[in-house]
């Protein structure tokens, strides 16, 4: 009986570990919205644009040569694009459209196309090779890694699940200078930049919310809002020198 007792408590132990491990199912709860707000903002930029010198040391036939990126891509009237809005920690609101089909992160030329993007939780990421070398796409959020896929040929393609949320930050470990972003949202509340550097987040529950904005160069800022029923909430954002 004791060696029965020892067993069940045994296999409830490993139980519970491995649904701790596992993603909250359906965490967010959709909703019909009638009296919701939205937020529009638009980040800018002042000042001299900070570049990365990229130095390829291989496969210069694909990857081209040395260069400098911009670590912050500007748009018109000093706009910033690929810069990502999004509220944190919104448990209930509008119906969640999510992308029919696996959104697509391509190792083109030696570069992550789209580098940036939204992926929601719980959804595949379809990694391809474009070009004719081999690429290692690696994604880590925070030091943890969430995809490691080696894609020694042409026109490869792999889906991995993206279970947690946060930023993940897109390496590839045959060609070091590669970098990507993939924002994974818990919850619809969320919008990229437009060519202007605006965005707009609709159909908010009236309330209070903490409002992030993540840009590669700056990382993540938080700021207090409050969105009323149908009314406008401007949220203007300067990234800093």
């Amino acid at each position: 009986m004791n060696k029965l007792r020892l067993g069940l408590v045994a296999v409830s132990m490993l139980c519970v570990v491995f649904f701790a491990g596992m993603p909250a199912a359906d965490a967010y709860e959709e909703g019909a919205v009638s009296n919701g707000g939205t937020i529009k903002g638009k980040v800018t930029f002042q000042g001299e644009v900070p570049m990365r010198k990229v130095i390829p040391t291989k496969d210069a036939e694909v990857c081209g040569g040395i260069r400098e990126d911009p670590l912050i891509t500007m748009g018109s009237g000093n706009g910033v694009i690929d810069a990502i809005a999004y509220l944190k920690d919104v448990q209930k609101g509008k119906k969640w459209v999510k992308p029919a089909r696996s959104p697509i992160l391509d190792n083109k030329n030696c570069r992550f196309h789209p580098p940036v993007q939204v992926i929601p939780v719980g959804m595949n990421v379809a990694i391809h090779n474009s070009d004719p070398v081999l690429h290692n796409t690696h994604g880590f959020l925070i030091k943890s890694t969430m995809f490691n896929v080696a894609m020694p040929k042409q026109g490869m393609q792999v889906e991995r699940p993206l279970n947690r949320p946060g930023i993940i930050r897109i390496e590839c470990d045959s060609h070091g200078w590669m970098r990507g972003w993939i924002y994974v949202a818990d919850n619809p509340y969320y919008a990229m930049t437009g060519k202007d550097g605006t965005f707009t987040i609709s159909d908010v529950p009236p309330g209070n919310y903490t409002l992030v904005i993540w840009q590669e160069h700056m990382g993540a800022k938080e700021m207090p809002v409050t969105v009323k029923a149908k009314e406008t909430v401007n949220v203007p954002f300067e990234i800093p020198k």
